[in-house]
């Protein structure tokens, strides 16, 4: 592909066009031509669907591999449920998902909206191959430099494994988890079902039904995903550094909390400070950026990163809150919050993990966590 310009485009593969969907748009894993100054070119978008399964945040080499004005290669490998790019010789996205197994190659034209500067402008494509046979033969080696991404549901790959990550849940049982305020898991309140782990509706009441889920076991630094799904007008979270001996009384347990709401019909959402009770901020404490939601009944990520005082949240690849706890700023936001009845909140060492039960239907999948000792 010949980039001249500022356009984004794409090559689709395994896109599907279907008159019953979307209006017959194609949509599925697009292979991103993307000459901005992101520069996340060869990252692997799930077009009209999902958003973005693998960026390129992080990795420097892939986000120059880029030669605008120049012809580059692209090479990529969709074996199974893998899914590989390279863009002129630098591998850039890796990732692992099986919500389309076969479908159409296609090239992205895409819209320019009022910008009238890039009305005329093209671009090109050349030298298009492909191969169907004997692919393990052709097949590149993983050598583990790039990131890899599984979006299988409650799965790990051989590199996640070899890296240290586990399946906080595995899917089928409550097996690691217990009530918040229980020595074993609710009798009722949550399901198991086909692979996903949710929260009943009750009534919209704060820890009244069920109750939270925690982890049994305590976590100190490490890397947290959550796939959640909210209804509409729902409210939940997930919780971290979880002490479940404060709050033994009515509502949930006290822990810093990576927000799940439904900005659009939740009253929560206009309460706080400057939108800090929203989806994907520190609840009551520091509002979300860069937010990229998938809507409501479609699955979202939630990312939490946690090393030592330094806290980050993620959804669905885009960070949006970054803090030090234990610091002058931190114990002044702290005081301005609802946590303020709480003596040095945030501030533990380590702590359970925690699902909410906040009286909505919310459903969760593909709990893995990857400690850092």
């Amino acid at each position: 592909a010949k980039i001249e310009s500022d356009m984004n485009s794409g090559v689709m593969v395994r896109g599907i066009a279907d008159p019953a969907i979307q209006n017959d748009r194609v949509h599925g894993y697009q292979v991103e031509i993307d000459p901005s100054e992101r520069a996340w070119t060869a990252g692997i978008y799930d077009e009209a669907r999902r958003g973005w399964l693998h960026t390129l945040t992080g990795q420097d080499a892939a986000r120059k591999a880029l030669r605008k004005g120049d012809w580059n290669k692209f090479r990529v490998e969709a074996i199974g449920p893998s899914i590989r790019t390279w863009l002129n010789g630098v591998e850039c996205a890796n990732i692992l998902d099986d919500e389309t197994p076969r479908g159409l190659i296609a090239l992205q034209v895409h819209a320019i909206g009022k910008d009238a500067a890039k009305v005329g402008q093209a671009i090109r494509f050349r030298n298009i191959r492909i191969l169907t046979t004997n692919l393990q033969a052709s097949r590149t080696p993983d050598r583990g430099d790039t990131p890899q991404f599984n979006h299988i549901p409650n799965t790990l790959t051989e590199r996640e494994k070899k890296d240290g990550w586990k399946l906080l849940w595995d899917g089928k049982t409550t097996a690691g988890w217990r009530g918040a305020k229980l020595d074993k898991f609710p009798a009722s309140g949550w399901e198991v079902k086909d692979g996903v782990l949710s929260v009943l509706a009750s009534g919209g009441g704060e820890a009244a039904a069920g109750g939270d889920i925690v982890t049994v076991d305590q976590y100190e630094n490490f890397d947290l995903l959550v796939e959640f799904k909210i209804t509409k007008g729902a409210n939940s979270g997930i919780k971290y550094f979880v002490d479940t001996g404060l709050n033994k009384g009515e509502g949930s347990s006290i822990g810093c909390e990576f927000q799940i709401l439904d900005d659009a019909v939740h009253p929560d959402a206009k309460l706080g400070k400057n939108g800090n009770r929203t989806l994907a901020g520190l609840y009551d404490l520091i509002p979300p950026q860069n937010k990229r939601f998938n809507g409501v009944g479609e699955w979202n990520r939630a990312h939490i990163v946690v090393r030592g005082a330094h806290v980050e949240h993620w959804m669905n690849g885009f960070k949006t809150v970054e803090y030090e706890r234990r610091t002058p700023a931190w114990r002044e936001l702290v005081a301005g919050s609802k946590y303020t009845v709480w003596p040095n909140f945030g501030e533990a060492a380590k702590g359970h993990i925690l699902l909410q039960d906040h009286g909505n239907l919310v459903s969760f999948r593909n709990i893995k966590i990857k400690e850092i000792k």
